[in-house]
C-alpha cells in the first residue's frame, strides 16, 4: 500500500508542477499584453516557458507509460496533461503571431481575454495543488465551477469582440489577424475549462 501511495503521489506532483510552469508562461503572455514593448525579446521568453511545458507534459506522459499503477484513468491524466500543454501552446501562438502579422497595436479586448486566461490558470493551479485532496474537502469543486464561471465570460467577450471587428473593421488583413489572434486566445481559455471539466469527471467516477 506504501508503494502505491508514492505511485500516486508522483502523478499528483508532476500535475502540480506542470500547472505551476503554466502559471510562469500564463505570468509572461500577461506581461507581453499589458505592457507591449520589448515584443520580440518577450515572445522569445514564452517560447522558452512554453518548450518547458512540453517537456513536462513529455514527462508526464512517459511516466503514464512506464506505470501500472494511476491515481485516475491513464486515458483522464492523458487528456488533462494534453489540455494543460494546448493551453501553452496556444498562448506562443498568439505571441509568435504578434511578430509574423506585425502587430503595432493591440486591441483592449486581447488584454482583457489574457486576464481571463490568467485567471482560469490560477485557478486551476489551486486545484492541482488540491487534487489529492478531493475525497476531504470541496477546493476542487469550487475551483471548477470558477473556471466555469470565467471561460463562461471569455465566451461572450469572444463573440463581442467578432462581432464588432466584423461590423467596423474596414481593412480585410487586419480582419484575417485579429480573428485568428481572437480565436487561439479563445482555444486558451478552452483548453482551461477542458482541463477543469476532465477533473469533474475524475471527481464523479472516484465520488
Amino acid at each position: 500500500m506504501i508503494g502505491v501511495k508514492k505511485k500516486e503521489d508522483e502523478f499528483f506532483q508532476l500535475l502540480i508542477d506542470f500547472a505551476d510552469k503554466i502559471v510562469r508562461a500564463g505570468e509572461a503572455f500577461l506581461d507581453l499584453v499589458s505592457k507591449y514593448e520589448d515584443v520580440a525579446d518577450k515572445v522569445a521568453g514564452l517560447k522558452v516557458l512554453e518548450t518547458e511545458c512540453d517537456m513536462q507534459a513529455h514527462k508526464i506522459l512517459t511516466a503514464l507509460n512506464a506505470s501500472f499503477i494511476t491515481p485516475f484513468d491513464r486515458e483522464d491524466i492523458y487528456s488533462i496533461t494534453k489540455q494543460m500543454d494546448d493551453i501553452v501552446d496556444s498562448l506562443e501562438e498568439v505571441a509568435n503571431r504578434f511578430i509574423v502579422f506585425d502587430v503595432k497595436k493591440l486591441r483592449p479586448e486581447c488584454l482583457t481575454m489574457a486576464t481571463y486566461i490568467m485567471q482560469a490558470i490560477g485557478e486551476l493551479e489551486i486545484l492541482f495543488h488540491h487534487l489529492s485532496e478531493v475525497k476531504k474537502n470541496k477546493v476542487v469543486n469550487k475551483q471548477i465551477i470558477e473556471v466555469n464561471r470565467i471561460e463562461n465570460e471569455g465566451d461572450i467577450l469572444y463573440r463581442k469582440a467578432l462581432t464588432e471587428l466584423f461590423r467596423d473593421e474596414k481593412d480585410p488583413i487586419e480582419l484575417i489577424k485579429w480573428k485568428h489572434l481572437y480565436e487561439q486566445l479563445e482555444t486558451s481559455l478552452d483548453s482551461c475549462e477542458n482541463v477543469a471539466n476532465i477533473v469533474e469527471g475524475v471527481i464523479m467516477k472516484y465520488a
